[in-house]
This record gives structure tokens, C-alpha cells and sequence, in this order.
């Protein structure tokens, strides 16, 4: 070779080169093992032997695919061995592991149970053999098993997506089933919620080594439990579903959440129709069509049937099948994509671990793989599967069906698309017969009257019924309506039992309460309600007192006495004001004698009682012939009668109403009047929410009255609205209650009334059970007959029909002696008063006269001045500014002492008549 020229051997020095490159080409290619063998240990189900279970039938089906597809593993067959274990015998467990240990095994697959599971653990981990898991099992996160990889959902995230599902749902309260101790772990996340969100909580362990969970149902249905979450595999949620079928605990008002992603494999045909909300998880990814394609094909190679009475679908692949024949197809991966390594015997006792172990874990848990349960990866340090999807599933009538996802990066995503609201609002209430509860009220609900004998529905008329025929009609139910036993409304006692409806509502024995049920605080937090479809207050009905008569002075009353004393006192002052001003302005005296220049004589009009005469004249709009010449009298004269243009007015406005108007005269006009007395007696209806009302408020008014009749409660409360009418006739009691049942009595019975205002503002809804899928129904139902006005058209078809005349709208009738008497006292009380006046000042004249002549009339003569008026009665005439005697001659028949005294008189009187 030394003698070799350098260009031969350079070519020989590459020859051996390429030569070498391809012998480990072709090393790499096909020096894997033809054949590489996985063992399985899956433990026996109860039966008979044949009996196998579902991950070992997954573990063969998945690597016959393997197999016969040859795209992952083309050059290499991939076989396996399966031992069978009892449940819960490490022993064996850890036996059988050993023995596939030392037939050269890459992985181990199972077992399930915690304790076979550990102990197969310990030996993987020991000999550094890749262990897979497809079940649940609680992992230290000490990283001494780093040779574990888990398929199954890590816990943590499970128990965010549950508490996700429950915070959408905005549960308040909830109920926790759980199967046995591990459940505590799975849920932790939920179980510590109530600490940091507004939920409570109630924990409950089903009956071990038992399937019988009757009793735990009828606690919980006692309870009233309606939102439950079961943590239990899905042989038992199945067993669950039937038995709360025969406690009646299938219904709409019932809410559970399955943490099973098995729930598609249990048979939900019985409970499509129940109205029952079943809501679960599902990692499957049926959508791909790929993934049904394999799960199809699985279905029909399984021959192994469940058990009849078992509850379960045949045929479905379970999560813990798909999630082994996952696990198979992502161990395949891994060992396609590993370098060459060979597999070796591996004994127990020896404690050699597997040379290539460690690198083949690496690859398992590095892999990425879209399988039948979504896209695998691990988490590198702790072999655990923490990106997943998982499904929402609920029931509906057509089956399960995905209403939304969840992701531990995105979170809950809820895509079911709610039906449009007015296009068909009757597919939660089409064809369903509902019990409705109610109670007798007029005008709500009364027993139609029959001179037959009437049965079912047909015995009820009124408001309340009407509506109840348009919500049927609308969302088409049918209803059987049922009084409620006690007759009560319903209140809550000092123990928080309820009575009445609500209870009723509460246990369930009715699904809607249609009646006259006020709306209230305490009552939203045991039962739900409608929108209210009658807006109401309370207040107080009284017997309507005796009407008092406008009476003979009744002219006087729309005008308080003040007002009249007021006006009284304005009319003397402007009066004394009028005649300063007229005698201190120089303009308001005039010449008495024009026609004389020389006359230096002046007089003024407005002598004080002039000045008076102006006023009262110009108060009763009437003229005075008597005209203020200067400016600061006309400005008087301008203001007074301004003043007094407003108070006639006024006065005459307001006369007509006190005159025609019969007024009642009650002795109290609102609340507060009735609570400052005790006089009058009060009260309401016993356990309704006109009580409640009272009973809770804090105003000091409604306090002192709900201790007035908490103190009487045999006198103050009444059974009925019909015993408290009767007591309102009957005693001195005024009813607290609701204004419209108010205004229908008083329309109906003259003898009562509503006495002052509202008081509280409140509504009538209709009641259903907490979390009824009826309530939005009814409600929009509701919305579209107040919409299109046939609400109003019942209330006016059972509020009207009064017998009784509306004082607001009553004629006026014709007025009596009663309403003016009092005017013709005044007048007549006037006429006499004006003749003893005339009388006065003839007397007055009378003497002046005669100290002016100097004839001296002794006292006792008066007694004959009627007898010497008698000239005064004489006719008179005026002409040319004189007043002279028209003769009439009297003859008096008197005694000759009498004659000469009146002859006196008479003479004196003429003189008084010449000197006019």
C-alpha cells in the first residue's frame, strides 16, 4: 500500500468511507427490532372469566390497528402481553409486572386501582421502565416517579373546569356527592370555593358497598337539594339516575353535574323527556370525523355486551378505552422517533435498571400525538396531561348534545346558541300539565256559581283564572288547579317553616301558584316569581262614615274663619286709611257752592262713613256713586279692588263645590292618624304580605302599628279578606290591605271606603320553584298579554260593574233649603236689623229736634213714639227740592189724656218733617 499512488489511494480512502456511511444507514433503518412486545396488567371485572374489561379490549384493538396500518411502526410488529389481576392485590400486581419485565417489555400499561397501581410503580421506577396510566390516581408532585406518564386529565384542572361550569351557572347553593375519599382530592378547588366565592356548600359521601343510594335521595329531596354534583364513576351514575327516577327526582326543578367523562356510555333515553337538567364533561373528540370513524369500528368489534339491568350503552368506547388505545398509539410514536436501542430481559431481584430507560421516557413525554381524546402532551417533570379539552355536555330531548368547551388556557366557552326569543317560546311547556296552586279571593278566584254540579277547572272563575287561560293558550300547557289545603298565602314561622302556597311551591307539590301573590323579599329567596302582572300598594279600608250636610251656613265654608277675619280686618283698615288719605289730600275736596265765586266753603266725600260704604260697596261689586278725585285715593281704590276681584273669585270657584258636595267626615285620614289612636281598631290578613310587611319594616309609624297588633292577635288579624269585610261592617275595625282588593270591594259595597293614600308599592307575580325553566316562559308571556292590552281588558272585565256611584264622578243635584238657609237668615236677620236702626235714628232726630225747639218730652212719653211714627207713613212727594205733606187725616179713638200727649208728638214730628 505504500507503493500506491496517492490518487488510487484516495479513491479507495473514500470508498471505505461511503461504505461505511451506508452499512450505518442501513443499521439505523432497519436495525430496529422487528418485533418489540408491551405488557398490559388489567384487572378481572366480576362474572365469569370471558368477562374482560374495557381498556384491555382498547389495549388489543389498538395495536391490531398498529399493525394493519403500518404507518407508524413500518418495519416493526408490535405485540403484547396481558396479565389479569384481581382488584386491589399488590401482590400480584407487582408478580405479574416481574414476569413482563423479564420478557423484555418497552412500557407497562396499568392497573387501574391505586394500590396495584403503586406497587407496579415502584418496580417501573426501580428498573427505569416507562409506566402508563389512563385512570385518576393522585400523584405527589415529588418527582421520585419520573418514570410515570398519566393520559387522564390532571385533577386540578378538572376541578377548575367544574368550578368554572358552577359560577356560570351563578349556583348560590350546591350539594356535593362523592364516592369515596379520592373525590375530596379531585374536587379540591371546588370544595375550598365557598371561602373565596359566594357559594355554599354541602358535602355528602354515597353508601359504601352498597348501589342502593335511596335513602341519601330522600335525604337530599327532604332537604330540598335541587343542585347536587355526583363525583362517581359512570356504573354508579347510572344506578343513581334510576333510583332518583322512582323518588321522583327527575324533573325540571333538578340540576346535576356528572364529573365522569363517561356520561355518553350511560343509556339517558328514560330522562330525554323529564325535563331533568344532566349536565357533564366529555374528553372523546367525537366531532373529528376521524375520531367517530374509530370509535365506530370499535363498537362493532366488541362482543362483550353490559349487563341488562345495568343502565349502560352497548357498544360506546369509554374514556379510560380511548384513553389506553391513546397511550398505545403515543408509546408507538415515541419508539418510532427513538435512536436504535435494544431491549433486554430486565429481573426484579437484580435491580439492573434498562439501559435506555431514561431516554425513552424523554421521547414519551417530549411526544405529541392528536388522539381519540384530543391533542396528548405531558407535562416533562411530572408525566401528567395538563393540556385538554374538555366538551360540555347537557341533555336535551334529542339526546346529549355539546353545549360549550373548556380549556385549562381558555377556560369555559359556552357556545350553545339560545333559541330566539318570540319565534317559539312554548318548547319548555308544549304539551306538559303543570299543578297550579291558588287560593279564593274576589275577585282573583271565586267559585263559579251553577245550578249544576261543576268539577275539575270548571268550578273557578275570575281574574286570575282568565290569565291563567291566556298563558295556556299562549305556551301551550294544560293545568289542573288545586286549592291550597290550609288557605293560606304563605308566611315564614319563627322556626323558617313556610305555610301556604310557597310552601306548596317549596316541597314541589305544585308547579305554579297563580293568585293575587304579592311579591316580597323573603319569599324571592325561597321561591322565583314572574314579572308582576298587577302593579298594587296598601291601604286602609273603613267603613264609609255618615255624610254631613253642607248646613245653613255652608256659604261660609270655602273660606276658613281666619280668612274671613282676615278680610274683615283688611276692609276696616282700608276703609280708615281711605278717608285720612281723602282728608289730607288737597285734591279730594271740591267747592260746595260753585255758582258762588265768593263762597269759600269746600266739602269732602269721603266722610268715615262714606269711606265705608266705598268699601263694602266696592267688596260686594257693587256701585257707590262715590268717585276718589285724587291720584293716592284712586290708587287705594285701584289695590282694594284688585284685593277683591281675587277673593270673589275665589270665593265663587270654590262656593259651588261646598254647596252641592256632601262631605264625610272620617275620623282618620291616613296611617298616621290610625297609629295615634286606639280608639279604632286594626289589622290585616293573618300570614299574608300586607303582615309581612308590617312585621319587617323598621318606619316607626308601621312599627307602632305591628305592635298594636301583635298585642291583639285574635282581634287584629283576620283569616280572610271576606272575615275582615265583615268585621269593617260589623265593629269599628279598618282593614290593611292590598288597593286593588280595595278598590274592587268599595265598587261593589257603598258602605265602605278607601281611607288616605298608598302606603307601599308592590306587585302580584306569579310563583314558581327556585330554578323552574317555567319562569322565563311565564314571564315573557306575561310581557306579551300586558303588551297587546288584554291584561287591562280582564281587569276591567272583573273590577267593573259598580253598583256604587263614584263621588268623583257623581251629578250635581238641586240645592235644598239645607245648602242656602243660611242666606235667608242673613237676609231677614238684615231686614230687622235695618228697622230697629230706622227706629234709632228716628228717636235720635227726635230729641235733637227738640232741645232745638226747647220742647221737653218726658221719658215715659216714649212708650206712645209708634203712634207718633204714623206720620212717616204718609205719602210723600218730591218737588222742586221740597218735601211737603200729601194730606192723609187719621182719626184716633183715644182717651183724652193719651190724645194730648200724641198731639205733642204729632207736633214735633211735623217739625222734624219741615226741617227735612
Amino acid at each position: 500500500m505504500q507503493n500506491t499512488p496517492l490518487s488510487l489511494r484516495s479513491a479507495i480512502s473514500e470508498y471505505w468511507t461511503s461504505l461505511i456511511a451506508c452499512l450505518f444507514w442501513i443499521q439505523y433503518s432497519y436495525g430496529m427490532p422487528h418485533v418489540i412486545r408491551i405488557g398490559g396488567i388489567f384487572e378481572q371485572t366480576d362474572g365469569p372469566v370471558s368477562l374482560v374489561s374495557a381498556e384491555e379490549l382498547a389495549f388489543k384493538f389498538a395495536v391490531n390497528n398498529i399493525n394493519r396500518n403500518r404507518t407508524l411502526l413500518p418495519n416493526t410488529t408490535l405485540t403484547y402481553d396481558i396479565q389479569r389481576i384481581n382488584i386491589y392485590d399488590s401482590f400480584e400486581a407487582s408478580r405479574k409486572a416481574c414476569d413482563q419485565l423479564s420478557l423484555g417489555v418497552v412500557a407497562i400499561f396499568g392497573p387501574s386501582h391505586s394500590s396495584s397501581s403503586n406497587a407496579v410503580q415502584s418496580i417501573c421506577n426501580a428498573l427505569e421502565v416507562p409506566h402508563i396510566q389512563v385512570r385518576w390516581k393522585h400523584h405527589p408532585m415529588d418527582n421520585r416517579d419520573s418514570f410515570y406518564a398519566n393520559l387522564y386529565p390532571d385533577y386540578s384542572s378538572l376541578s377548575y373546569a367544574i368550578l368554572d361550569l358552577v359560577q356560570y351557572l351563578k349556583w348560590k347553593t350546591a350539594t356535593v356527592v362523592y364516592d369515596d375519599s379520592t373525590g375530596l382530592i379531585r374536587l379540591q378547588e371546588l370544595i375550598m370555593a365557598p371561602s373565596r366565592y359566594n357559594i355554599r356548600l354541602k358535602i355528602r359521601q354515597l353508601p359504601l358497598d352498597t348501589e342502593d343510594t335511596r335513602p341519601l335521595l330522600k335525604e337530599m329531596k327532604r332537604g330540598r337539594e335541587f343542585r347536587i354534583i355526583f363525583d362517581c364513576s359512570h356504573h354508579m351514575a347510572a344506578q343513581i339516575l334510576k333510583q332518583a327516577q322512582t323518588m321522583g327526582m327527575m324533573t325540571e326543578y333538578y340540576h346535576y353535574i356528572f364529573t365522569t367523562l363517561d356520561l355518553m356510555a350511560i343509556n339517558l333515553e328514560p330522562y330525554r323527556f323529564c325535563g331533568v337538567n344532566m349536565t357533564g364533561f366529555r374528553i372523546l373528540n367525537v366531532d373529528n370525523p376521524q375520531v367517530a370513524s374509530i370509535v365506530e369500528k370499535w363498537s362493532m368489534e366488541r362482543q362483550i355486551p353490559p349487563k341488562p339491568d345495568s343502565g349502560l350503552l352497548e357498544g360506546i368506547m369509554t374514556t379510560d378505552a380511548a384513553l389506553t388505545y391513546d397511550a398505545v398509539h403515543i408509546v408507538s410514536v415515541s419508539y418510532q422517533h427513538a435512536p436504535q436501542m435494544t431491549v433486554n430481559s430486565l429481573q426484579c431481584h437484580r435491580h439492573k435498571p434498562w439501559r435506555f430507560g431514561g431516554r425513552f421516557m424523554s421521547y414519551i413525554k417530549e411526544s405529541h400525538w392528536d388522539g381519540l381524546t384530543g391533542r396528548l402532551s405531558f407535562n416533562k417533570t411530572t408525566g401528567l396531561r395538563t393540556d385538554f379539552d374538555l366538551d360540555i355536555v347537557s341533555l336535551k330531548e334529542d339526546g346529549l348534545e355539546k353545549v360549550g368547551k373548556w380549556s385549562a388556557s381558555g377556560g369555559l366557552n359556552i357556545t350553545e346558541v339560545p333559541k330566539r326569543k318570540g319565534i317559539n317560546i312554548t318548547d319548555s311547556l308544549a304539551n306538559r300539565s303543570l299543578v297550579i296552586t291558588t287560593i279564593l279571593e274576589e275577585p282573583y278566584v271565586m267559585l263559579k256559581k251553577s245550578d249544576r254540579a261543576l268539577v275539575g277547572n270548571d268550578r273557578f272563575e275570575g281574574f286570575c283564572i282568565d290569565l291563567l287561560k291566556e298563558l295556556a293558550g299562549l305556551l301551550g300547557f294544560t293545568y289542573e288547579i288545586r286549592l291550597v289545603p290550609d288557605g293560606k298565602y304563605g308566611s315564614q314561622d319563627d322556626k323558617g317553616q313556610w305555610n301556604g302556597m310557597i310552601r306548596e311551591l317549596i316541597e314541589h307539590r305544585a308547579d305554579l301558584a297563580v293568585a293575587p301573590l304579592t311579591i316580597t323579599y323573603t319569599r324571592e329567596k325561597f321561591i322565583d316569581f314572574s314579572k308582576p302582572f298587577m302593579s298594587m300598594g296598601i291601604s286602609i279600608l273603613y267603613r264609609k262614615p255618615n255624610s254631613t250636610n253642607s248646613g245653613f251656613f255652608s256659604f261660609l265654608n270655602p273660606m276658613t274663619p281666619d280668612i274671613w277675619v282676615y278680610i274683615l280686618l283688611a276692609y276696616l283698615g282700608v276703609s280708615c286709611v281711605l278717608f285720612v288719605i281723602a282728608r289730607f289730600s288737597p285734591y279730594e275736596w271740591y267747592d260746595a257752592h260753585p255758582c258762588n265765586p265768593g263762597s269759600d266753603v269746600v266739602e269732602n266725600n269721603f266722610t268715615l262713613l262714606n269711606s265705608f260704604w266705598f268699601g263694602v260697596s266696592s267688596l260686594m261689586q257693587q256701585g257707590s256713586e262715590l268717585m276718589p278725585k285724587a291720584l293716592s285715593t284712586r290708587i287705594i281704590g285701584g289695590i282694594w279692588w284688585f284685593f277683591t276681584l281675587i277673593i270673589i273669585s275665589s270665593y265663587t270657584a270654590n262656593l259651588a263645590a261646598f254647596l252641592t258636595v256632601e262631605r264625610m267626615d272620617t275620623p282618620v285620614d291616613s296611617a298616621d292618624d290610625i297609629a295615634k289612636q286606639t280608639k279604632i281598631e286594626y289589622g290585616v290578613i293573618k300570614d299574608g304580605a300586607t303582615m309581612s310587611f308590617f312585621k319587617k319594616s323598621r318606619v316607626s309609624t308601621f312599627e307602632k302599628m305591628w305592635a298594636f297588633m301583635s298585642s291583639r292577635p285574635r282581634t287584629s288579624l283576620v283569616k280572610s279578606i271576606e272575615d275582615g269585610i265583615q268585621r269593617v261592617l260589623k265593629s269599628d275595625y279598618a282593614l290593611i290591605t292590598e288597593s286593588t282588593t280595595i278598590d274592587y270591594i268599595t265598587r261593589r259595597n257603598c258602605n265602605l271606603t278607601q281611607v288616605g293614600g298608598i302606603i307601599d308599592s308592590k306587585g302580584y307575580g306569579i310563583g314558581t320553584p327556585i330554578g323552574s325553566p317555567y319562569r322565563d316562559k311565564i314571564t315573557i308571556a306575561i310581557l306579551s298579554i300586558l303588551e297587546d292590552g288584554r291584561l287591562h281588558m280582564l281587569k276591567e272585565k272583573w273590577w267593573s260593574g259598580s253598583s256604587c256611584l263614584d263621588e268623583e264622578r257623581r251629578e250635581t243635584g238641586p240645592m235644598g233649603i239645607q245648602n242656602l238657609g243660611g242666606l235667608f237668615i242673613v237676609l231677614a236677620s238684615g231686614l230687622v236689623l235695618s228697622v230697629f236702626v230706622a227706629m234709632a235714628e228716628f228717636i235720635y232726630k227726635l230729641r235733637k229736634t227738640a232741645e232745638r225747639e226747647q220742647v221737653y218730652i218726658p221719658t215715659d212719653h216714649f212708650e206712645y213714639v209708634p203712634n207718633s211714627i204714623c206720620p212717616f207713613f204718609l205719602k210723600l212727594k218730591r218737588c222742586e227740592n221740597d218735601i211737603k205733606l200729601i194730606g192723609l187725616e187719621f182719626e184716633f179713638i183715644l182717651p183724652s189724656t193719651i190724645a194730648e200727649k200724641l198731639a205733642t208728638m204729632t207736633i214735633l214730628s211735623q217739625k222734624l218733617l219741615n226741617s227735612l
